[in-house]
């Protein structure tokens, strides 16, 4: 199994999903943003694509003309029927390559807080639990790609979760997360926990290592019905 990893800054990398990887024998290859001369490669060569998350905004196009051709290289993904997950920006990543607009969500969202499963999601998609509680950070939103699935949402954001065919699933919400990735945040973006109804404190945030366990087995779940298509 080949996976390509689209990373946009360096504390945010596949977390949990590292160990779904390693135990199916994956080859991991990333193509690293905050690096020069990044490399993508035919879509058609990868069996799985995952676009992870960064403090960034899609529309910084202007600012990050690499944005324009990871969002070309991820609707060519999805043209050519290559399975692909976007996580946070990696989500709003794949609604903007396919025309939906992502804009600021109304307020911002970081800390631990419930998701729960859309009462419109089709019995066909992935099935997200009645209500787990996930870490979220992000400060945007996106708006639905034509054709997409809502498949969760939380009540500071509509839109946690879509699927786009059979092949395709955004998440706004981090199950991924771990306690080290946690941690890189917290230095790194420390600047974003501004007090607001829906940000939490580090403390709070640092939870506790077994408060992931929920999330992570959801992303190993997510990750064995992307992949059963095949």
């Amino acid at each position: 199994m080949r996976v390509q990893v689209l990373q946009h800054v360096p504390f945010e990398d596949v977390g949990s999903m590292a160990d779904w990887f390693r135990s199916r024998g994956a080859e991991l290859h990333y193509s690293r943003f905050y690096e020069a001369d990044v490399q993508l490669p035919d879509p058609g060569s990868c069996d799985l694509i995952v676009a992870m998350g960064g403090p960034m905004s899609v529309n910084d196009e202007v600012e990050l003309p690499w944005l324009v051709a990871e969002k070309a290289f991820l609707r060519h993904a999805i043209e050519a029927g290559t399975a692909v997950l976007g996580v946070c920006l990696g989500a709003q990543l794949i609604a903007s390559a396919l025309g939906a607009r992502v804009q600021a969500n109304a307020l911002p969202e970081i800390g631990w807080f419930p998701v729960s499963r859309a009462e419109s999601a089709d019995e066909d998609c992935f099935a997200f639990p009645e209500r787990v509680e996930l870490l979220h950070w992000h400060g945007e939103t996106f708006e639905l790609p034509a054709g997409a699935r809502l498949l969760a949402s939380s009540e500071a954001c509509r839109h946690q979760a879509f699927q786009l065919g059979r092949r395709v699933i955004g998440l706004q919400c981090h199950p991924e997360m771990t306690p080290a990735i946690v941690s890189e945040l917290l230095r790194e973006c420390a600047a974003e926990l501004q007090p607001g109804p829906w940000v939490q404190s580090a403390a709070q945030l640092a939870a506790e290592p077994g408060r992931y366990a929920a999330g992570n087995a959801l992303m190993a779940r997510l990750l064995d019905y992307l992949m059963a298509a095949r």
